[in-house]
């Protein structure tokens, strides 16, 4: 079973943190081993499988789940919030290829090498275009690896388009992803309050969305997302680097 990530309250990248495992009602914890005997000789009804860590009280609250686990639902069923989101949308986008990109006609193109970089606008583009005009802000991060994958270069080459529609897309090392400890998992934030987190399989399909409001869900996203963005550096610029190194 996938194990999610969900916060630690260490700064330099150590012990604890916590971890969802996906697919469960449980969590997992990381933290020292207590190795005090006079603790241990008063915990209860011990097994010989089991172990035992400290972690801070403030990593429980701030990052256990406070309720019942969200239910996966259909990506659709978030569609209304593209256009009904009062000040921000925000997303991380963390994997290495998405097969519905691999799956559109502009990738038959990008592999035959014709420029994509400024087709016509579609619907997500023309709706990108309303809301930005309206003051609101469409942000994503995209991580890259070094070199960067096939579907990354694709999301490259794509991202001017997106980006004259209004959005504002920006990029960071999966190596530098994995130095401030960003979640390892797909998301949009709507209005720093709202987290539809993404459920892939295997070959790269979306096979749904948990949408939540936890506040625990909410802190960590919005922790992710300032991180990300005062590290990330703008499409055009990293698209740049990647050229040069190639």
């Amino acid at each position: 079973m996938a194990l999610r990530f969900m916060g630690t309250t260490s700064d330099d990248g150590d012990c604890p943190t916590l971890y969802d495992i996906e697919g469960t009602d449980e969590i997992l914890v990381q933290g020292e081993r207590e190795t005090d005997p006079e603790h241990l000789t008063q915990l209860r009804d011990v097994k010989e499988s089991e172990t035992f860590v400290r972690v801070p009280r403030s990593l429980l609250t701030r990052y256990a789940p406070r309720g019942d686990a969200p239910e996966l639902q259909p990506f659709a069923s978030i569609s209304h919030l593209f256009r009904d989101f009062k000040h921000s949308a925000w997303r991380l986008e963390t994997r290495r290829g998405y097969a519905s990109d691999r799956n559109s006609p502009k990738w038959r193109r990008f592999l035959a090498g014709e420029d994509i970089a400024r087709d016509p606008d579609n619907a997500w583009r023309e709706n990108v275009r309303a809301q930005t005009a309206q003051g609101k802000r469409f942000e994503r991060v995209r991580l890259v690896d070094e070199p960067p994958t096939q579907g990354q270069q694709f999301l490259l080459t794509s991202a001017p388009g997106n980006v004259t529609a209004g959005e504002d897309i920006r990029n960071l090392t999966r190596t530098k992803a994995q130095e401030l400890r960003l979640p390892e998992h797909d998301f949009w934030l709507f209005d720093s309050k709202l987290v539809a987190r993404f459920a892939f399989d295997d070959e790269d399909v979306t096979l749904g969305v948990y949408v939540t409001e936890d506040p625990a869900e909410v802190l960590a996203a919005c922790q992710a997302r300032d991180a990300a963005w005062h590290h990330a550096v703008r499409t055009e610029e990293f698209a740049l680097r990647v050229r040069s190194t190639m």
